[in-house]
């Protein structure tokens, strides 16, 4: 049988094709006439009794290489999603791929599902996000305000408002490294308030005051509000402003309290009440995550840690396996032939291992014996090896996902701007 895919032919003997009855090449054994001929190829010549197929060639060389020696493999010069759309069109099952092979394969899958949910949400984002869809004056507000809040490519008022907000962000990181100052602490604890305090406080106040503002903003925008709130970068600001609140009303509470004469029980109630207005306030750290509404490398992080959660795995079995290996090690050899007794049990030498393989060495727990620092050495040069064997592919993975986020932002800024 003579078979004609894009111009290239193939002399292939039926015998062949009679191993495959499910493919689309089998089935022509079983034709009787022109019109089945027709339902399985492009066209048919009766002198010559050719076959024509309108497919790319290269895929079904290694189609035909499948059929011929049993091996399939995906082309390196061709698009994985492609192929799969040939072994389709072809018959021939996916199960049948070297293993490598489907790998990549199932790796692009989740790539192109991952594309198509991102280019969903920002298509959804774009038509039914805004509450008012109308040609009136105020469904024009309610546009403008979504591309200013949402879209910092969108304009100038984008823009100013993006850089307004990381100004804020940053303003309350420095205000909360200073308010851990010793002088601030020592003046709170004694229930003082100077000058250096109160600013402070006016100053979180008024970030808070902003985020708040901010929050209101893409919250009046959204139509579904539900789904507004599921959103994680949402949730992060609901976690970052509520405690400021929650601490003022804590505040006040047990200034009241204070007030009136009481004794251990009324200490003790001041204690966890200041515990939990400590605990709030280191609460404001969370601000620093609203950089990922605006930040490509944080977005690119995020889908990073999402798709390495093999690797992540992989690192901590590693790390928890080589831990269970030297941390005994260490011990028997500190304990048995050691000058000095700083190992004292297993469970404390494995702080001693992490450190170690990490290639951190606070030195609090250092091994002395001979035999000790041969297991620490061994540790150490353990641990390097086991830490690069998986960071290999978790770089790999956040250099190819920068590129689809960026890819993705510049075909989202050229929809929008036809």
């Amino acid at each position: 049988v003579i078979i004609n895919v894009g111009g290239i032919k193939y002399k292939v003997p039926w015998t062949t094709l009679e191993n495959c009855p499910l493919t689309r090449l089998g089935k022509l054994k079983s034709c009787n006439n022109y019109d089945e001929i027709m339902n399985v190829c492009d066209d048919y010549d009766v002198s010559c009794n050719e076959f024509f197929f309108d497919r790319n060639p290269s895929a079904f060389r290694t189609i035909m290489t499948f059929l011929t020696a049993g091996k399939l493999r995906l082309l390196r010069e061709m698009c994985a999603l492609s192929f799969q759309e040939e072994l389709v069109y072809w018959g021939i099952e996916e199960d049948h791929l070297e293993w490598c092979c489907k790998k990549r394969l199932r790796q692009k899958e989740e790539e192109a599902a991952e594309a198509r949910l991102y280019e969903g949400e920002m298509v959804f984002s774009e038509t039914t996000q805004c509450a008012f869809q109308d040609n009136s004056r105020l469904s024009l507000c309610m546009r403008k305000l979504r591309d200013m809040v949402e879209n910092p490519h969108s304009g100038i008022p984008g823009k100013i408002f993006a850089c307004i907000s990381i100004s804020f962000v940053a303003i309350t990181a420095v205000s909360l490294c200073i308010s851990t100052m010793p002088d601030v602490r020592e003046e709170e604890d004694r229930g003082e308030c100077s000058r250096k305090c109160y600013d402070i406080f006016v100053l979180e106040t008024v970030c808070v005051a902003w985020f708040s503002f901010e929050f209101l903003l893409r919250s009046i925008q959204a139509e579904n509000k539900c789904a507004f709130l599921k959103t994680p970068l949402n949730i992060i600001d609901i976690l970052a402003i509520l405690p400021f609140y929650i601490s003022l009303i804590v505040d006040m509470v047990s200034t009241k309290n204070s007030s009136k004469p009481s004794g251990g029980a009324g200490n003790k109630y001041l204690e966890r009440v200041g515990l939990v207005l400590r605990f709030l306030r280191a609460l404001r750290i969370l601000y620093v995550m609203r950089l990922a509404r605006h930040s490509l490398g944080l977005q690119t992080l995020g889908l990073t840690v999402r798709r390495c959660t093999r690797e992540f795995g992989l690192l901590l079995l590693f790390l928890c396996v080589a831990m269970a290996l030297f941390s005994p090690l260490v011990y028997l050899a500190e304990s048995e032939l050691g000058a000095k007794q700083e190992f004292t049990s297993v469970p404390t030498s494995y702080w001693w291992a992490v450190i170690s393989m990490t290639t951190v060495g606070y030195g609090d727990m250092v091994p002395r014996s001979i035999p000790g620092q041969v297991v620490a050495l061994s540790s150490i040069l353990s641990g390097i090896l086991l830490m690069a064997f998986p960071v290999t592919s978790i770089f790999h993975t956040f250099s190819r996902s920068y590129s689809e986020l960026k890819e993705q932002q510049q075909r989202a800024a050229s929809r929008q701007m036809r």
